[in-house]
């Protein structure tokens, strides 16, 4: 999966067809399909390794550098900023994927546009902790 992860984040998932996978990650396309089942299901397992990789940090990141919500908010600006400087960095994965299926309601434009639900409710309930006034309003607009 690794390697999907590598080239769907760095090509999008369209571009990437399961013969490059399999190339990239040297194993048979029985192995991939009896691991992932489908192309599908390999995008959905990307999906949570992202989360588990760049929502974990991110939001750890903000949290763990002050001892405050407000804080932390502004530890987001810090931690992203941080992060669009690096060498490696790709965009948002999440909203790549979801404008990619073109489909909210499909299994793979779901779960992409869960994880953006998810993230915004982090920083809304952090703007409700913080003291702002409208956090759920607050959160749509910080997420633009």
């Amino acid at each position: 999966m690794r390697h999907a992860y590598d080239l769907f984040c760095r090509h999008g998932v369209h571009p990437i067809g399961i013969d490059r996978i399999i190339e990239a990650a040297q194993v048979a396309k029985m192995t991939l399909y009896r691991g992932f089942g489908s192309k599908d299901s390999l995008v959905l397992a990307t999906l949570e390794r992202r989360r588990e990789l760049w929502t974990a940090w991110l939001e750890e990141s903000a949290l763990n550098r002050v001892d405050s919500p407000a804080g932390a908010l502004l530890a987001l600006f810090d931690v992203l900023g941080e992060w669009f400087g690096r060498d490696d960095y790709e965009s948002c994965y999440f909203t790549s994927v979801l404008l990619e299926s073109h489909d909210r309601t499909s299994r793979v434009g779901a779960a992409a546009a869960e994880e953006l639900i998810a993230f915004r409710r982090f920083v809304s309930e952090l703007a409700e902790q913080a003291g702002v006034g409208d956090p759920d309003s607050f959160a749509r607009k910080w997420q633009m």
